[in-house]
């Protein structure tokens, strides 16, 4: 499996393109932004970005669907909760971000589905709590926690559509049941490193302790 962070935007939002190097097909998880820098990435690895999966709806994470989407042709993809998301964000909300209306979900997931490119799969975890339709993506060894889970810190959940019982239900059966080696890939660079594992979060999150 070919992985590559990326910081894209002043929200500091990582995007994560993640190909098969023996199919060269691709998908992008959030790309928020630079998406021409995200797509030179892919090609320079002889990969095609085919997908691009939203962790949730916000605003932060959507505004380059559209970019995206008509410069590779790659379906979107986003669990069922949060889709309608992607067509009613507030006109002041695109305004205040600079940010352009997503298109409709090409597909919506559900927990336990998979999203494949290639020969490397991700299993859909449904996390609510941050948006209802958030959700991670977890593959043997990695799980991309959209703003489920940061670096020693968790989303907010004090957005419509928010809430921390669920947040912190959703961290603790969800995240926290994973092997303690499991390699943490967050929404944002918020943390003092880009990445974690489940087992540093047990034991240093503050917001799980």
């Amino acid at each position: 499996m070919y992985l590559e962070q990326v910081q894209v935007s002043a929200m500091a939002v990582f995007a994560y393109i993640v190909g098969d190097p023996d199919t060269g097909e691709a998908l992008v998880i959030d790309p928020a932004a630079n998406v021409d820098g995200l797509i030179r990435i892919a090609r320079s690895r002889k990969l095609t970005i085919k997908t691009i999966i939203n962790t949730h709806g916000h605003v932060d994470h959507i505004s380059g669907n559209l970019e995206m989407k008509q410069k590779t042709g790659a379906e979107i993809v986003i669990h069922e909760a949060d889709a309608p998301m992607l067509v009613d964000t507030p006109p002041m909300l695109l305004r205040m971000f600079g940010a352009t209306k997503s298109p409709p979900a090409d597909r919506t997931v559900r927990e336990g589905d998979v999203i494949s490119v290639g020969r490397v799969a991700l299993e859909v975890l449904h996390t609510p709590g941050h948006s209802p339709g958030g959700m991670c993506l977890y593959r043997d060894g990695h799980v991309f926690t959209g703003d489920t889970l940061f670096v020693e810190a968790v989303g907010r959940s004090d957005l419509p559509g928010g809430s921390w019982p669920l947040m912190l239900r959703s961290i603790q059966e969800k995240l926290l049941t994973l092997p303690d080696e499991t390699l943490v890939l967050p929404g944002h660079n918020y943390g003092s490193m880009p990445t974690s594992t489940i087992g540093h979060e047990k034991k240093y999150n503050p917001f799980l302790n």
